[in-house]
């Protein structure tokens, strides 16, 4: 494991939040979406069930996909957009164990809003990438076209689609384009 296990949960969580927007459209259309996203992610604490609570996850976003853009080239405008999500959602970091986790971080109450509580966690989780020197793992996926948001957790720093099946697309275009190079022309 590259980071606590907390930290690659963020990581993961983070990345699909910002995948719920893009080319293939919108993922979050509702507050329906975002309640199976909420339980597809582990997401615990108050729900308010509401359109401002969906728009202030949607307003989330672009601020979480801009860490991807900057990318390692772009340390300190990473480290900005993190101590904002901090400051902005008066993080207080506490140990806490509940349902089957042990003890790991939060910083916001589990009654803080929604997208406060996703902000400060995918901060916290920022927070071990920016300081083990590994934002090289956060990454756009290389398939053109896509654009979605990758969090390389592999060993040797190998992963370059995201979980949207872009690699077995890849795979696909790099195949028929070895086979007609391979036929012969008339």
């Amino acid at each position: 494991m590259l980071f606590a296990h907390d930290t690659e949960v963020s990581l993961v969580a983070a990345a699909a939040l910002v995948n719920t927007t893009g080319s293939d459209g919108e993922k979050l259309p509702d507050v329906a979406a975002l309640d199976e996203f909420f339980r597809a992610y582990g997401w615990t604490g108050r729900r308010e069930h509401t359109a401002a609570e969906l728009r202030a996850v949607h307003d989330l976003r672009p601020r979480l996909r801009r860490v991807w853009e900057l990318g390692e080239a772009g340390e300190d405008g990473v480290v900005e957009i993190v101590n904002a999500l901090l400051r902005e959602s008066n993080a207080l970091p506490q140990l806490v164990k509940h349902d089957e986790w042990s003890y790991h971080l939060h910083a916001t109450p589990s009654d803080a809003p929604l997208a406060s509580r996703m902000a400060v966690e995918a901060a916290m989780a920022l927070v071990d990438v920016v300081r083990s020197g590994e934002l090289s793992r956060l990454r756009i996926c290389e398939l053109p076209g896509c654009g979605n948001v990758v969090v390389d957790l592999s060993k040797n720093r190998s992963k370059r689609f995201c979980d949207a099946g872009c690699g077995n697309r890849a795979a696909v275009t790099a195949y028929r384009a070895r086979k007609a190079a391979s036929r012969p022309h008339p």
